[in-house]
């Protein structure tokens, strides 16, 4: 008996059931947020309390505690350094670097692929167009991969955004697992020291280490700007440029 062909979906059909697809992951992803990421980040807020649940809680504490680093990474609108800095004070510097990385790399992936999918509208769902556009240069960089590593090693950029941003270049999955995984160790591990401080009552270390924090972040923060100013311009030159020589 011959084996019958499946009809190919519509255009029309895809675009439904692509539409579908992302409605229902917004969806799961705003009820996981309110009903487990909400009351779970008020915790991590009282140092003592979570403190006390992580040691009542065992392994099991560091099982939630990494769905609530991927829950961060993929809705991107939650502060990462409140978590990070919990880390470090429930489960020392160390163990807190190593649970941050792992959430970190784990829900970067989970992003990836989303975006890889659904394409340049899954990552509308939480940055505004003009954001997006901001990033266009990095579709045509030479030094794509280095430049990306570059501004996710720098404590203050918009890492969230450039996660969401990074399938669209065709960047591939292992490279931007290595990206997103050694880029970010330094803005994790000041926080998690920072945390690690306060639970051993170091408030004079503590203080230093947010300090530098506060101040590579908004060092990290101007120079992203500079480098998308930059860019811009060049664009922009090049626009102008085409439309003197069609004219």
């Amino acid at each position: 008996m011959a084996n019958r062909e499946r009809p190919e979906l519509s255009e029309r059909a895809k675009k439904i059931i692509a539409a579908a697809s992302i409605a229902i992951f917004i969806a799961l992803t705003l009820l996981v947020a309110w009903f487990v990421g909400r009351p779970l980040l008020k915790y991590i807020q009282e140092p003592e309390k979570f403190r006390a649940w992580v040691d009542s809680a065992g392994f099991m504490g560091r099982i939630y505690f990494l769905g609530i680093q991927i829950l961060q990474v993929v809705v991107a609108i939650i502060p990462g350094e409140p978590i990070e800095m919990g880390a470090g004070y429930a489960f020392g510097a160390v163990e807190g670097t190593l649970l941050c990385m792992l959430g970190t790399a784990a829900g970067s992936m989970m992003v990836y692929f989303f975006v890889r999918r659904f394409g340049v509208k899954a990552v509308e769902i939480f940055f505004p167009i003009e954001k997006i556009e901001n990033l266009r240069f990095l579709n045509t960089e030479k030094k794509r991969d280095a430049l990306m590593f570059l501004l996710m090693f720098i404590p203050g950029t918009p890492k969230d955004l450039l996660g969401y941003f990074a399938p669209l270049t065709g960047m591939g999955p292992w490279h931007w697992l290595f990206i997103t995984a050694v880029a970010r160790i330094p803005s994790i591990v000041t926080s998690t020291i920072g945390g690690g401080a306060l639970g051993v009552k170091n408030y004079v270390f503590a203080a230093a280490a947010i300090g530098v924090t506060l101040a590579t972040s908004g060092i990290g923060v101007l120079i992203y700007r500079r480098i998308c100013a930059k860019h811009a311009a060049q664009e922009a030159a090049k626009h102008e440029s085409e439309g003197g020589d069609n004219g």
